[in-house]
């Protein structure tokens, strides 16, 4: 999913709820994992990030914990991959000096591009 881009003021997580959110909610509501970076605690039902130590507790988190953070990690990286690899692909993308308004169709053409190449 490309979205349109927004102002670099716009916090990720402003950004997501204009953007992402509303979609992924329903699928969410449904029983799909959402998974998301630290940037996203507190995004809303389903959407899953790492877990952290209670402030309050010193001590390091319980082993089911760490494993799923483990795994959070472990699957989020899958889709990390896959746009490291749609940036390098596609050198438009890694150094973009040109309006904002066109990165976003720039950046649709690329995954359009990207998905037939395979």
């Amino acid at each position: 999913m490309v979205s349109d881009v927004e102002p670099g003021s716009v916090h990720d997580l402003t950004a997501a709820r204009i953007h992402a959110l509303p979609a992924l909610y329903p699928a969410a509501r449904d029983g799909l994992p959402t998974l998301a970076d630290a940037g996203y605690t507190g995004a809303g039902l389903r959407i899953h990030t790492h877990l952290r130590p209670h402030p309050d507790i010193p001590s390091p988190l319980a082993a089911d914990h760490r494993t799923h953070n483990q795994l959070l990690r472990d699957t989020r990286g899958l889709g990390e991959r896959a746009a490291a690899e749609l940036k390098q692909r596609w050198r438009a993308l890694q150094h973009i000096a040109l309006s904002p308004s066109r990165i976003g169709a720039i950046t649709k053409a690329a995954l359009v591009l990207n998905s037939s190449w395979k």
